[in-house]
């Protein structure tokens, strides 16, 4: 029976200087420790073009599965009412955070069955949260003594099992999110004390599991977050970062986001998340990801969810559609339970995302912005575009009970302009409009006669 301390405590790695590997030889050009010189890199082609990708918040917190995946924070810390009354009336008065371990048993994960699930939802990369801000690290983390799950709960290196079963069952790339700084962790909680003048946490920890985690899991998506008010400079940022793009085993193809330390988001970094759940509606000049949550209120499992909590799959449609066009990436959010199931909520979601992209795929992956994102004369319609194929695509999320659909962006051209409806393949009638823009005549169909149940996609060819 192990002692129950604090998660993470392990003074003698005071004493060890952070795990720095190997450098292999390099010849391409380098980046320096700079924000400067790190966000001249050119963001990996592959990202842009996957469009979809799936977020998974898995960790202790899905063992009281109550509220929020903060569920510590708000108990322990804030002494949020609600979560102080769920554990009065559920555990005992001498009930530790940290007693959650052991019952976080992923009893019936399979691995192979998430990943055929995930293959089926249409998405192009997976992004799981290795450790969140209760510093519980899904592997065996040799800087995270007690508090992993090879030594607590599962007994499984939960990101090793994933890992395997995404890279050799299916096509999506494979992603971790890690959380830089920790709740409640003693040094952590010693440097902040010092205004971060002290930098124990980071060197002890953070640097060390970083490149842990990339030379033993190769991820080509590192999520980071949870900067704890501390500037880059405390974290090492942009040194890490250097190493990542410079020397470590992904350095060709890995992205990352802008959560670097206080100040850097939406500023420095690969991609841009600006905010939780940021959705624009407009065109942004760098490229972005809007990172959502199926369930509207909670990132981890919630036992205490109503069906009225979950996005629908229209909801969801809409926000893929209005991200992609607008330029950005959708990581659309699942919280698997304390025994590794995805609910049938979240699996029905993905599948369901899925269907709609095995029509409408065409629309989304590896497309490009227009020079319109939506429509001027018809709401809920949203373009996208391939250019070398001089296609233009009109997503249209409300089938007209006319059977015309009023575009007021596309030009036509008189000869060459053609239109066909995703899914159905016959070339459609259009008239041009008197100032801009054409009126396509849908085909009658019925219900089960259409391509798709929750928005239809028109491929417009030639248009201007």
């Amino acid at each position: 029976m192990r002692p129950r301390e604090l998660p993470g405590l392990a003074l003698p790695l005071l004493l060890l200087p952070p795990l720095l590997p190997p450098c292999p030889a390099r010849s391409a050009a380098r980046f320096d420790p700079t924000w400067e010189s790190l966000d001249g890199r050119q963001l990996p082609a592959w990202f842009d073009q996957a469009k979809f990708g799936i977020f998974i918040h898995w960790g202790v917190f899905s063992v009281p599965s109550f509220g929020s995946e903060w569920f510590w924070w708000y108990w322990q810390k804030e002494k949020i009412p609600k979560y102080v009354e769920f554990m009065k009336d559920n555990y005992p008065p001498s009930f530790k955070y940290e007693d959650f371990g052991p019952l976080f048993t992923a009893k019936f994960f399979n691995a192979n069955q998430w990943a055929d699930i995930f293959q089926a939802s249409g998405a192009k990369y997976i992004v799981l949260t290795s450790k969140h801000h209760e510093g519980f690290t899904l592997w065996g983390s040799e800087y995270s003594w007690n508090w992993n799950a090879i030594d607590e709960g599962p007994k499984r290196d939960i990101v090793k099992e994933l890992e395997v079963a995404i890279r050799n069952r299916t096509h999506l790339r494979f992603g971790l999110y890690y959380s830089l700084f920790e709740w409640f962790h003693p040094l952590f909680l010693e440097d902040e004390s010092s205004s971060f003048h002290k930098r124990q946490f980071p060197v002890s920890k953070t640097l060390p599991e970083l490149y842990e985690l990339v030379n033993t899991y190769q991820p080509e998506i590192l999520w980071s977050d949870g900067d704890g008010g501390a500037p880059d400079q405390y974290w090492n940022s942009t040194g890490f970062l250097a190493w990542l793009y410079n020397e470590s085993p992904v350095r060709d193809t890995v992205v990352t986001n802008d959560r670097w330390g206080a100040g850097s988001i939406c500023k420095h970094g690969g991609f841009y998340t600006c905010s939780d759940r940021y959705n624009p509606g407009h065109l942004l000049p760098h490229k972005w990801e809007n990172c959502m949550t199926i369930d509207k209120l909670s990132w981890g499992y919630r036992r205490d969810a109503g069906i009225s909590d979950y996005l629908t799959i229209e909801e969801l449609v809409k926000q893929l559609v209005e991200t992609v066009s607008c330029g950005g990436n959708l990581l659309m959010n699942i919280g698997p339970t304390l025994d590794g199931t995805i609910s049938v909520v979240f699996e029905e979601r993905l599948r369901q995302m899925g269907s709609w992209l095995r029509v409408n795929g065409e629309a989304i992956y590896e497309t490009h912005t227009w020079r319109s994102q939506n429509d001027t004369v018809t709401p809920d319609v949203w373009y996208t575009s391939k250019p070398k194929e001089k296609l233009v695509y009109a997503i249209f999320l409300k089938w007209p009970t006319s059977g015309q659909l009023f575009l007021g962006q596309p030009k036509a051209i008189l000869g060459a302009t053609q239109v066909k409806l995703l899914g159905h393949g016959q070339p459609l009638n259009w008239i041009s409009l008197e100032q801009n823009g054409i009126m396509v005549e849908l085909p009658q169909l019925t219900f089960p006669q259409m391509p798709c149940k929750w928005g239809w996609a028109l491929a417009l060819t030639n248009v201007i």
